[in-house]
């Protein structure tokens, strides 16, 4: 892969990760507990959860530019 600034071919792949969200929300296990008791603390874990997003794209060794795939 040739980097689009410079021309150089010294270019590689870098993956990066992130995550957001929350495993279990205390407010509403809460709430939960106060409007159903023990079980409603499963309420808790009503939420989207945590989402893992992954981003491809080229680095330049040369001049530093990144790029997507």
């Amino acid at each position: 892969m040739k980097c689009p600034k410079c021309g150089s071919e010294n270019c590689q792949i870098i993956t990066s990760t992130h995550t957001e969200g929350k495993d279990f929300s205390a407010s509403k296990g809460c709430c939960g507990w106060l409007l159903a008791g023990p079980v409603g603390v499963l309420c808790g874990f009503c939420t989207k959860g945590k989402q893992t997003y992954s981003e491809s794209y080229w680095v330049c060794n040369t001049c530093g530019k990144k790029w997507k795939v």
